[in-house]
C-alpha cells in the first residue's frame, strides 16, 4: 500500500471514528433514557463498525472495533477491554464478508446487524466462562430487545450512512 493509500485509509478511520463518538455518546445519553426494557437499546456504535468493516474489509473493522469497543468501554460500567474485544472480533468477521454479498437496501443490513448482535452475545457469554464478566443471556428479554431494535434500524442507519459513503469507504488502487 502506498503512503497515499494509508492516509486515505487513516482520514477514512477518522471520519468512522467521529460518527462511532456521535452514536456511543447518543447510546449512553440519549438512548440510555428512551430504553424500552431494563435498559436494552441499540447499539449504534457495533453497527457502523459493522457497516463500514462490510465496505472496507477486516483490518478497518478491527481498528474501528478496537476504537469503537474503548469508547463504549468508557462510556458503560463494563470493564475496560470487555467490548474492545466483541467489537474487534466482530470487526474483523464482518470485514471478512467484504465483496461476498450485495449491499441491498433492506435483506443484508438485516442480516448483518442481527448477526452482529447474536455475536455480541455469544461472545459475552464465551468471556463470562472465561472471565467471570458480564454476559447477555439469550433467554432474557433485554437480549431479544436489542436485537430486535438492532436489526430494525439496521437497514435506515445503513442507508444514512451509505449518504456518506465517500466519507467512509477506501478507495481501492488501480494494480
Amino acid at each position: 500500500m502506498t503512503r497515499g493509500g494509508r492516509l486515505s485509509m487513516a482520514k477514512k478511520i477518522a471520519w468512522a471514528a467521529a460518527f462511532i463518538v456521535v452514536a456511543a455518546l447518543l447510546q449512553s445519553t440519549l438512548f440510555s433514557r428512551l430504553a424500552l426494557y431494563m435498559y436494552a437499546g441499540p447499539d449504534l456504535a457495533l453497527l457502523i463498525v459493522v457497516y463500514c468493516a462490510y465496505l472496507n474489509g477486516s483490518l478497518h473493522g478491527e481498528i474501528l472495533g478496537f476504537l469503537a469497543g474503548f469508547l463504549v468501554d468508557l462510556l458503560s460500567q463494563a470493564p475496560v477491554g470487555f467490548h474492545m474485544v466483541i467489537f474487534t472480533a466482530i470487526g474483523a468477521l464482518a470485514g471478512l464478508l467484504k465483496g461476498n454479498f450485495f449491499l441491498d437496501f433492506i435483506l443484508l443490513p438485516l442480516a448483518l446487524c442481527a448477526g452482529a448482535t447474536a455475536a455480541k452475545a455469544a461472545a459475552s457469554l464465551i468471556l463470562y466462562f472465561l472471565f467471570s464478566t458480564p454476559a447477555y443471556s439469550f433467554s432474557r428479554p433485554m437480549f431479544w430487545v436489542e436485537l430486535a431494535l438492532n436489526t430494525a434500524l439496521g437497514p435506515f442507519l445503513f442507508a444514512l450512512l451509505n449518504r456518506f459513503r465517500p466519507l467512509l469507504a477506501v478507495r481501492r488502487e488501480a494494480e
